[in-house]
C-alpha cells in the first residue's frame, strides 16, 4: 500500500507554525534552521539522535555539517512545499537540540 501523500500547508499554517518555532525562518520555500555545537561531536551526535526519529517517521531532513554548524531545511518533496511531517520534524528536532545545546 502506497503511503498517503500530504497537503502542502498554506502560506498562513506556515506563517503559524512557525510561531511555535522561533529559531526557524522560511527560506526558500523551506523551514530553516542552523544549529550551533561545542564542537565536531557534538553536531555529529546532534544528526546521528535526528536520523532515528526520521527514519521512524519516513521523513528526511536536508541537511549540511561543517565541523560544529548544522544546517537545516525541511520541505516534503511529493508534496511541493511544507506539510505537517516537516513541522513535526521541526519540533523533534528542537526537543533533541535543547538536550545538548539547553534553553
Amino acid at each position: 500500500m502506497a503511503a498517503r501523500k500530504l497537503a502542502k500547508l498554506s502560506e498562513a499554517e506556515v506563517t503559524t507554525a512557525l510561531l511555535a518555532l522561533p529559531a526557524w525562518t522560511l527560506h526558500k520555500g523551506k523551514l530553516h534552521r542552523e544549529y550551533t555545537f561545542a564542537d565536531f561531536v557534538g553536531a555529529f551526535g546532534f544528526m546521528g539522535s535526528v536520523a532515528l526519529v526520521a527514519q521512524e517517521m519516513g521523513h528526511h531532513p536536508e541537511w549540511f555539517n561543517v565541523w560544529n554548524l548544522v544546517r537545516v531545511d525541511l520541505t516534503t518533496h511529493d508534496s511541493g512545499g511544507i506539510t505537517t511531517a516537516d513541522v513535526k520534524l521541526a519540533h523533534a528536532m528542537e526537543a533533541l537540540a535543547a538536550r545538548q545545546l539547553g534553553p
